[in-house]
């Protein structure tokens, strides 16, 4: 015997929060036959076509623009109650950030990226949230760094950011920001922490 689901409760933990918006994915199960007026409960067989009609018809997001932008066309948009069910960046801010310097490094063919400083355990949720097109050098800002290795980086690089609010040596993070010259205008300093701020700044950067 199959299980059901609430289909209040189940529109809830899908991201439809209001009593308006719930409404609206109803008449959407409705309208594709998944369930009808007065009911109160759906199978659980059609959780998968419950999904997909309302992914058709209906975006939810957190309401951050970099979302939106990114959300398919054409659908309508749905507040997400929690914001972890926005479709895109789950509620995450590191998230919210990846896509945001995404969408302006691919206008500005930017895919080369070198990150000065950080924690280990950064450098590694860096390389597993970044797109994969990018190209990226994270450097280990407590050991020794040649001007020659600094150098490399910066004629390799379309964007350096040196961030000065993490584990990174001073005598490391000079090679860097003392660049002259067409280089300098690739370096960003940063002196917040997080993977968000990192980000952010870097945006900032390519943003006209």
């Amino acid at each position: 015997m199959s299980a059901d689901h609430d289909i209040s409760q189940l529109l809830g933990s899908l991201g439809y929060g209001t009593p308006e918006d719930k409404a609206r994915a109803r008449g959407e199960l409705e309208a594709k036959a998944l369930t009808r007026p007065g009911k109160l409960r759906i199978s659980d067989e059609k959780l998968g076509a419950v999904k997909d009609a309302l992914a058709a018809r209906f975006a939810v997001l957190c309401g951050n623009p970099v979302c939106e932008q990114a959300a398919r066309k054409g659908r309508e948009w749905i507040r997400a109650i929690p914001q972890s069910m926005c479709e895109h960046c789950g509620g995450s801010d590191n998230r919210k950030a990846f896509l945001r310097l995404e969408a302006l490094a691919s206008k500005r063919s930017v895919t080369k990226f070198v990150i000065v400083g950080g924690s280990p355990s950064v450098r590694e949720e860096l390389r597993a949230q970044a797109p994969s097109r990018w190209q990226m050098r994270l450097i280990d800002g407590t050991e020794r760094r040649t001007a020659r290795d600094a150098q490399a980086d910066l004629d390799w690089a379309d964007l350096i950011m040196v961030w000065g609010g993490s584990e990174l040596d001073h005598k490391v993070s000079r090679l860097y920001t003392d660049a002259a010259g067409p280089s300098r205008r690739k370096v960003v300093q940063l002196a917040r922490r997080g993977i968000a701020a990192l980000l952010n700044a870097a945006a900032d950067h390519l943003e006209p």
